[in-house]
């Protein structure tokens, strides 16, 4: 849903002058496996008490995810393996954090945990199976429906889960929640 409204605004500012900068010296598909490759490092972070780096390095994942695919079509490179492997590197590194999560304190952050994975689960199942029977028009690789809870949205409950531990609980049920409800809403509007 932020996308919606901050997207034009912080790919002027962020993202276009970097795909041109970096057109000529990495592909795609290196921005892609850069993503994954910070994304991983977040429970390790986790792990090592550290949650300011766990958060740069969440950052610094997500930028290279809006890196990928501007990169790709700024050089004219968008192809359908591009597509899927930034679907599961970005699946990739959302696990890698929900798992750093759970890490911190399995056995208080079990139950949520497992209601996060399941929530994250049925919402993409309907964002991708929704995708195949609607037409793309977007300059995406897919069609992209859109959603309360969105990459922007799941970050931002990523870093306050790391940022305030004390407030993990309370936090993973209204993500789990607004994960659901986005998923449903998909199906609303797929049928109606």
């Amino acid at each position: 849903m932020l996308e919606t409204y901050i997207r034009s605004w912080y790919q002027k500012w962020f993202v276009d002058w970097a795909a041109e900068l970096l057109g000529s010296k990495f592909s795609p598909m290196q921005m892609t496996f850069l993503s994954m490759f910070f994304g991983l490092t977040v429970p390790i972070f986790l792990m090592l008490h550290d949650p300011m780096i766990a958060v740069i390095m969440l950052l610094i994942s997500g930028y290279f995810d809006t890196l990928d695919g501007t990169l790709a079509r700024h050089c004219d490179g968008s192809t359908p393996l591009g597509a899927v492997l930034d679907i599961v590197s970005d699946r990739v590194v959302e696990f890698s954090v929900v798992f750093g999560l759970y890490l911190v304190d399995p056995i208080a952050r079990s139950f949520n945990v497992i209601c996060m994975l399941g929530s994250m689960f049925i919402c993409i199942t309907t964002f991708l199976v929704i995708g195949v029977f609607v037409k793309n028009d977007a300059k995406k690789g897919f069609f992209y429906s859109i959603g309360l809870m969105e990459r922007a949205e799941t970050f931002i409950f990523f870093i306050l889960m790391i940022l305030f531990p004390h407030w993990f609980n309370m936090l993973a049920i209204i993500f789990t929640a607004l994960v659901l409800w986005t998923a449903f809403f998909r199906l609303y509007k797929f049928v109606y």
